[in-house]
């Protein structure tokens, strides 16, 4: 899939480009992830060409099985090749028809507290609705530690209601987190 959202400016943060990434964000990534509290939330290294390249490829065979449809997510300016790396939002799907689909998202150190990570994921929620309802998309899973509470506000604001407390689960999850859950047919 060549998928490109678009999610239109507020009076405070310019618009977003929501697309597949690519070999152009090779240093912008590298730079985002030289931001410390990015790599305390990350499972992986990106310090270097080789590991972003790996990543790369990673993201790549996503979309090629349809499990993990990664977004990153550039601020949208005037002049072509001028928009900023400003995240990253992830889909990861189970096999076909199986339930429920997991939100997933960072944001670069320059764009947070802008209203970026809850605007792409609202826009890459409803077009993972709209793209899987056939096949029974009915709700997507998101999952925080509760020291993240930026996180909170995040599945907040994209409508992800509050579901239940998590308990630790190392490695991935080392302190207790919180299930949020956003479901097709719910509340606009």
């Amino acid at each position: 899939m060549n998928i490109t959202l678009r999610v239109d400016a507020t009076p405070s943060a310019p618009a977003l480009l929501l697309r597949p990434w690519g070999e152009a964000d090779i240093g912008p990534l590298v730079e985002a992830f030289r931001d410390p509290a990015l790599r305390r939330g990350a499972s992986g290294s990106m310090e270097s060409a080789e590991d972003v390249w790996a990543w790369l490829e990673f993201q790549g065979r996503g979309w090629i099985t349809g499990e993990r449809l990664a977004f990153a997510v550039v601020e949208d300016c005037p002049a072509p090749g001028e928009g900023r790396l400003a995240g990253s939002v992830v889909i990861r799907r189970g096999a076909f028809g199986q339930e429920p689909a997991e939100a997933g998202y960072w944001t670069a150190a320059h764009a947070r507290g802008r209203g970026v990570a809850p605007r792409a994921l609202e826009a890459v929620t409803r077009w993972a609705f709209e793209t899987f309802a056939a096949e029974g998309l009915e709700s997507v899973n998101l999952l925080h530690q509760v020291d993240n509470p930026a996180s909170c506000r995040v599945a907040e604001k994209a409508r992800y209601g509050f579901r239940r407390m998590l308990p630790a689960q190392p490695p991935f999850f080392p302190g207790p987190g919180h299930l949020h859950v956003r479901q097709a047919r719910g509340p606009a």
